[in-house]
């Protein structure tokens, strides 16, 4: 598997000749965490905050209006519970790559708004559980690891940039599966994204 995400990151580079833009993202994950368990826990969980950092290329595809992206991302999912007598939390990050398609729309002179759907493909680089002030690694745990599959949708707004490109900011909403996972605990996460852009004109 880390073998396919490996090959799966090389396509950007093997497709930048194509290219008409390279962009590069930041923002903030609110995420959810869905978990089922044959003994369940105790405390509800509570949603989590965390970044998110992606860079990629874009190529435009007719009509003009319409693009494909792909890019490698950074993404930190987390979640808290916990009474007055237990604490838990969850923090992870998961290297991936996103693919997805792009509708823009102008609006008044170079102003657009975009729509993003897409799918991306992730894996756990790093998973730390606390309870109660013990450690454990969730990189090894099943239900973390393995293929992280997320659909997503985006809405952005775009404003230009003279001689450079444009500025976007947007919200987004996606949701985690983990379809390798076979154990008993099942895991998906839900997450609202907001996210500033840089888009670069390279041809």
């Amino acid at each position: 598997m880390r073998k396919l995400i490996l090959l799966l990151t090389l396509i950007p580079f093997i497709t930048t000749s194509y290219a008409q833009r390279a962009y590069f993202s930041t923002g903030t994950n609110f995420s959810t965490f869905n978990f089922s368990s044959p003994s369940p826990m105790s405390t509800p969980l509570i949603g989590g905050t965390g970044s998110h950092h992606e860079m990629g290329l874009s190529k435009i595809i007719k009509p003009e209006n319409l693009s494909y992206s792909v890019g490698i991302n950074l993404n930190e999912f987390n979640a808290v519970a916990g009474d007055f007598a237990n604490s838990y939390s969850w923090k992870t990050k998961y290297v991936g790559l996103n693919n997805s398609i792009e509708y823009s729309i102008p609006l008044v002179g170079n102003f657009r708004v975009i729509f993003q759907g897409g799918l991306n493909l992730s894996t756990i680089v790093y998973g730390k559980q606390a309870i109660n002030g013990a450690y454990f690694d969730l990189a090894k745990q099943e239900e973390f690891s393995g293929l992280n599959l997320t659909p997503h949708v985006h809405l952005a707004f775009t404003a230009p940039i003279k001689d450079f490109g444009f500025m976007s900011l947007g919200y987004g909403i996606n949701k985690s599966f983990f379809p390798m996972n076979n154990s008993e605990e099942k895991l998906s996460i839900i997450t609202n994204q907001f996210v500033f852009g840089l888009h670069f004109k390279i041809n």
